[in-house]
């Protein structure tokens, strides 16, 4: 079975387009792949300073996605911080790669666009990334359509490395990207849902204040007898994710009129509560419980560490760091 590898920033609560666009398609790959989730807490570095908000955030992160229906048995979930072979595979791999690759890198150019002067963890990001990636043989990537840079850079790294150290056999899986078609989901002014734009509906919040959020989304100004346009609408988006049945008898009667946009918002609150209400009380088990939480982050660290020696130690052999010999049963990738 080929191995899929997603990572998660840890920098803020999860809210419901983290839900819908990525956590939920994310957790049905496991149906087809050997799926690893690591919390990516280094590379929340990069702009988090708060240490307590740090490690509140990895851990309302695994809760969340244990929650969502994570098995812990069967995929490995794990704080990238817990592997430390990463970061000595991400200074080798440094040592492939080109300034003018990295200054190329999306986040990097828009922080000088925007004046700022971005750290050299920013500038690495890339390079850690395809650290994390090439770690674990990792066959598939999913991959939104803006972050092909990213695992066009891991490929290409890996490749370079097989070139230089593997003589005629391969040390490093070359990853493929799945590209992954997540839905657009809006945000309460009809924007993208983001965090950072104060437009987010919280995952697990409480149903009251659920339902405050939900029912201050955006409208246009109608009356309650007037014919509504459904397209273009964020409260019927947001229904069509969820309850696609509800949503086309939503639409049905906004269109007909006498149907008001705040009937339609109780509509969607109710679809929301449905799906998230069952795992908002699992969350909040989860999440009371840290060590336990701590626990199976440690362990699915162990599981992951285990195939990460292995390859920190092919990559080591191969560029002559590790004194073992470097033949073919010391470098061949292994069967997986």
């Amino acid at each position: 079975m080929k191995t899929s590898l997603t990572g998660i920033k840890p920098t803020n609560l999860p809210h419901l387009g983290n839900y819908l666009g990525a956590i939920r398609p994310a957790l049905a790959l496991a149906e087809r792949y050997r799926t690893f989730y690591f919390i990516a807490d280094y590379h929340a570095l990069t702009s988090v300073r708060d240490p307590e908000a740090l490690a509140g955030h990895v851990r309302d992160v695994a809760a969340t996605w244990l929650a969502a229906g994570l098995d812990p048995s069967e995929t490995l979930l794990y704080r990238q911080s817990d592997v430390i072979e990463v970061f000595e595979l991400s200074w080798i791999l440094s040592c492939l790669l080109a300034t003018g690759q990295l200054e190329r890198g999306h986040a990097y150019k828009d922080a000088l666009a925007k004046g700022e002067a971005p750290n050299v963890g920013l500038f690495n990001y890339p390079v850690l990334m395809a650290a994390d990636i090439l770690l674990y043989d990792t066959d598939v990537v999913p991959v939104g359509k803006d972050q092909l840079q990213h695992l066009e850079l891991t490929r290409d790294v890996a490749q370079r490395f097989n070139h230089v150290f593997g003589d005629d056999f391969p040390i490093l899986v070359v990853p493929e990207a799945l590209i992954s078609e997540a839905p657009l989901v809006p945000g309460t002014d009809g924007e993208k849902m983001s965090k950072s734009r104060g437009n987010s509906i919280p995952l697990f919040a409480p149903a009251k204040k659920l339902r405050k959020v939900v029912m201050g989304i955006k409208t246009d100004s109608k009356g309650l007898d007037e014919p509504k346009d459904p397209e273009g609408s964020a409260v019927v988006a947001l229904l069509e994710q969820l309850s696609p049945e509800r949503a086309v008898v939503v639409s049905e009667k906004l269109r007909a009129g006498g149907y008001g946009w705040g009937h339609a918002k109780q509509e969607l609150y109710e679809a929301i509560e449905q799906e998230l209400g069952p795992l908002r009380e699992r969350y909040e088990e989860l999440r009371a419980d840290e060590a336990k939480l701590d626990a199976i982050l440690h362990d699915g660290a162990e599981r992951a560490r285990s195939i990460a020696r292995r390859t920190i130690g092919r990559v080591r052999s191969a560029v002559g760091i590790d004194p073992l010999p470097r033949d073919r049963a010391t470098l061949k990738l292994r069967t997986r």
